[in-house]
């Protein structure tokens, strides 16, 4: 017998009421919502910084070396841009999505006097945990927001503020302190992380890639892998074979231009690492992204 959760239904229900598709940004600043219903192949997706509030169903998101599961009444944290692959275990599954505003966050740290709070020292890039009565019922009133477009624009900030302050009172805080304070592991690798994506089709070392984040070649191996759950070289190929991918069913283009296109000096590189990742050749794989979304329509770009 399915046990029951009113504030959950509640959560879920608001998300079908304004839910377009599988996925869709909102008028609330920073929310976007999510009800997929029936099953769906893996998703690839670059997860950006945001916070996951899952009211049913149950996804797991695999980044490198880095599983996480996230159910109903759980939020998943990912503090920094990384790419994923998004797995529906369980469905119908809805979700709101916060993406992060870093300057919020920031400015209620200095409101709250936390700015000087000792970071952890492990680099902790996603992690999931339940969510306290509080923070749902905060979440609730925030998706709620869209059934009165005439109290957006007076509340939704002020419930967003709500929502961080009990996110930085609850599991979740140490990680979100360690991600907003300056010149700490975490920022440093944050940094890294966006100095590659601008760069990912060019030839890269890891000696440029810690100049820039101004740490030893080692240090940021050991942060970059704990953050993201690859190395910073195996981060820049993640991101070439999903942008190669999505070219593939986008680009009348051939493979070979692809790979050239994304960064990759040889085709044969291109095909054997393709392949390792996705299990078909690049064209036998496009081919059936291309069939699969004649049949279904478009994948979703948030889960």
């Amino acid at each position: 017998m399915k046990e029951e959760h009113p504030v959950l239904d509640r959560l879920g229900a608001a998300i079908d009421r304004h839910c377009v598709g599988l996925s869709s940004d909102t008028a609330v600043p920073r929310l976007s919502v999510v009800a997929v219903v029936d099953p769906i192949e893996p998703v690839d997706l670059l997860y950006e910084p945001m916070i996951c509030f899952v009211a049913g169903g149950r996804k797991r998101i695999t980044a490198g070396e880095l599983v996480q599961f996230a159910g109903p009444g759980e939020m998943m944290l990912t503090a920094i841009e990384v790419p994923v692959t998004v797995a529906l275990e369980q469905v119908p599954y809805r979700s709101a999505v916060m993406r992060l505003d870093g300057n919020a966050l920031t400015d209620l740290l200095v409101e709250l006097d936390e700015t000087g709070h000792t970071a952890p020292s492990a680099t902790v890039g996603q992690i999931s945990a339940p969510m306290p009565p509080e923070l749902l019922d905060a979440v609730v009133r925030w998706v709620e927001l869209l059934d009165a477009p005439e109290d957006i624009r007076p509340l939704a900030g002020r419930i967003e503020g709500e929502i961080l302050y009990r996110l930085l009172r609850g599991s979740l805080g140490p990680v979100l302190r360690q991600w907003s304070v300056a010149d700490s592991a975490a920022t440093r690798v944050r940094a890294a992380a966006r100095w590659i994506r601008a760069r990912y089709t060019e030839p890269l070392s890891i000696d440029e890639i810690a100049e820039v984040a101004h740490m030893s070649a080692a240090s940021l191996h050991r942060h970059f892998k704990a953050a993201t759950g690859m190395s910073p070289l195996r981060y820049q190929k993640h991101l070439r074979l999903q942008e190669a991918r999505r070219r593939l069913v986008a680009d009348d283009a051939t493979a070979a231009q692809i790979a050239q296109a994304v960064g990759y000096v040889s085709a044969t590189q291109f095909n054997r690492e393709y392949r390792t990742a996705y299990g078909l050749p690049p064209v036998q794989d496009g081919a059936r992204l291309r069939a699969r979304l004649t049949r279904t329509g478009p994948a979703p770009t948030g889960l």
